[in-house]
């Protein structure tokens, strides 16, 4: 299990640690965790919603009328909307994606899971998804949640993370290693 202190530490973990604790406390934990899950989703197929939380130019006011429009038009929970609100006042919005890797690791944490970043060439259906799952969770011997992310330079196979374990089968890896060995 990775270690919760050193998810604290981060700036984005602090906002992460005090929204998980809200939802401990009102018993929200999966709601928080489905509102997340499709904030994410939103942001890597929306180029107008990434600019929205990279923008530097947007004054606090804005960007909170901005975050509070698309939280009610996705309908996120309250908790998780509230938190928007304060990262927008704070203007931090560019630490959305680290509050929301590390919530999910304090939930998986907190059910007893390990949490796997996993990076592919494409996106990974429900299926292989799942399938990955038990192969992981034979290889660590516990339930893996898996957080998943898509970069097409890696051009095929997985990249596999597991706290401090890297598990690198992308073809980009086994091109380099083939193009060292041929040089020596």
């Amino acid at each position: 299990m990775e270690n919760s202190s050193g998810i604290r530490a981060s700036l984005a973990g602090r906002y992460a640690t005090a929204l998980f604790a809200l939802a401990t406390e009102n018993k929200a934990i999966d709601k928080v965790e489905v509102s997340l899950a499709s904030l994410h989703k939103a942001m890597s197929e929306s180029d107008d919603l990434k600019a929205l939380i990279s923008s530097p130019v947007l004054s606090r006011g804005d960007a909170g009328k901005a975050v509070a429009g698309i939280a009610k038009k996705m309908k996120l929970d309250d908790l998780t909307t509230n938190v928007l609100g304060v990262l927008a006042a704070n203007r931090r919005l560019d630490q959305i994606p680290s509050v929301i890797r590390a919530f999910s690791t304090l939930a998986s944490n907190h059910r007893g899971e390990i949490t796997a970043e996993v990076t592919s060439a494409h996106p990974l259906d429900d299926v292989q998804i799942d399938a990955l799952k038990a192969q992981l969770k034979k290889r660590v011997g516990s339930d893996v949640s898996v957080s998943t992310s898509v970069d097409p330079s890696i051009l095929g196979g997985l990249v596999v993370k597991i706290g401090s374990q890297m598990i690198d089968n992308s073809i980009k890896t086994r091109l380099n290693t083939l193009s060292q060995a041929m040089k020596g």
